[in-house]
């Protein structure tokens, strides 16, 4: 074989290794900080079968690992929630929206506490834009049938989703309340957050603000 073939042969070898390792890594390290989100370097190499050598050589640094376990975790909940069905009245799907998404919520919260001590607020936001894509269309068509309020804009409401889903993991983390009620009292509090005002729905409201105007924080 000539020796620039014998090059490409070992190139290509060396790329299948570091493709396995860094599978075994992110399998590990989801394993593992879903466990526990202290867990150290050392132990996820270790449940990766690497040396922590091989596993800075993919991820320099624990924050590093700590996104790309939380962007591949969001992506899998991203692929299981195609399942879950938003059609219909807006505020039954609505309530399956949120309890799909607190099983994954609920099941890799630790994940999501690793990643809030190593990740800015803003970058764990955007790793969630898929995921917020499906509250927006929800809300739309919430608006659009009259049952969610337009007198608030819809930035803020997607944000009121977000923000509770997160807390409901924290205070769950902390045992301030039960895995299992959690989604239903998600729901409740989302549907009261979403439901237009009286007057708003008699006609006698201050306008519509649902869409965010230029220069307005949301």
């Amino acid at each position: 074989m000539p020796a620039s073939d014998a090059r490409g042969v070992a190139r290509k070898a060396q790329r299948a290794d570091a493709r396995r390792n860094i599978a075994a890594i992110l399998d590990a390290a989801t394993d593992c900080l879903a466990r526990d989100p202290e867990v150290s370097i050392a132990d996820i190499a270790a449940a990766a079968g690497v040396g922590r050598i091989t596993l800075y050589g993919h991820f320099r640094t624990r924050a590093d690992l700590i996104d790309a376990v939380l962007l591949q975790t969001v992506e899998q909940a991203d692929a299981i929630l195609d399942a879950t069905d938003t059609s219909g009245e807006p505020a039954d799907a609505l309530a399956r929206l949120v309890a799909s998404s607190w099983q994954m919520v609920n099941q890799f919260r630790n994940i999501l506490l690793a990643a809030q001590r190593e990740l800015p607020a803003e970058r764990i936001r955007g790793v969630h834009d898929r995921v917020l894509r499906r509250v927006q269309s929800l809300i739309e068509h919430g608006q659009c049938a009259g049952t969610f309020r337009r007198d608030l804009p819809q930035r803020w409401l997607i944000s009121t989703a977000y923000s509770l889903m997160h807390a409901a993991a924290e205070d769950v983390a902390t045992g301030q309340l039960a895995a299992d009620d959690a989604a239903g009292l998600i729901t409740a509090t989302l549907l009261a957050a979403f439901t237009p005002p009286v007057d708003h729905v008699r006609g006698e409201g201050t306008g519509d603000m649902g869409r965010a105007r230029p220069g307005a924080g949301y």
